[in-house]
């Protein structure tokens, strides 16, 4: 049998058909985006006003709200996606690893610290703050130039400027102060996930 020969436009317009396949799948109606940046936004709220209000670091213990409810509830949106789009092409599978590799690093770095906390008593949970801001929005760029999404793209841009504000704050030993330290957290979740969810949703709702 004569092999069919792709022609360079058909070519491209599979990779774009990959591109917008992936996008529906993964960031198509915004929803775990913005399930994270609202469960995110929400912690860090409660979190800022228990310490103002008691001045107690136990507070930050909550910020284990995240994983519990963003591990539970995640899964469970990705496998209803999963269900709904079928079998999963390349820009899928790179997408996908790009979000595993993030959950995997969360669950190895949270258990670092915790075994120095609890082992060495030294407190290094700053590196979850580092984690937070610089792995999630570099990871979130990462798929806006996977899936072309501009809003993915602009959100971690304004992410990673905070994870950089925030490391050259813990090596030139600055204070990571709630009175300026929190609204910052949470003004690069809101931009990171929250804004880039709605425009998903609304670009979706758009084409339908």
């Amino acid at each position: 049998m004569e092999e069919k020969r792709i022609t360079e436009r058909e070519s491209l317009e599979i990779i774009t058909s990959m591109i917008a396949r992936t996008k529906e799948r993964y960031v198509g109606d915004g929803n775990i985006l913005l399930m994270w940046g609202y469960v995110t936004v929400a912690v860090a709220v409660l979190v800022w006003i228990m310490l103002v209000v008691t001045r107690n670091p136990a507070w930050n213990w909550l910020w284990f709200l995240n994983g519990i409810i963003g591990g539970i509830a995640t899964p469970i949106m990705a496998r209803k996606q999963d269900v709904s789009f079928g079998v999963k092409s390349y820009s899928d599978k790179v997408t996908s690893h790009i979000w595993s590799t993030v959950g995997i690093t969360a669950i190895v770095a949270t258990l670092c610290c915790l075994a120095f906390q609890l082992v060495l008593h030294i407190c290094c949970w700053r590196t979850m703050l580092v984690f937070a801001l610089v792995i999630v929005p570099f990871a979130e760029v990462a798929q806006g130039i996977v899936v072309k999404e501009t809003s993915l793209i602009a959100g971690g841009a304004v992410g990673l400027c905070a994870g950089i504000i925030t490391i050259c704050s813990i090596v030139g030993g600055v204070p990571l102060n709630v009175n300026w330290f929190m609204p910052m957290f949470i003004i690069a979740f809101i931009c990171m996930m929250i804004v880039p969810g709605h425009i998903i949703n609304r670009k979706n709702k758009a084409q339908r």
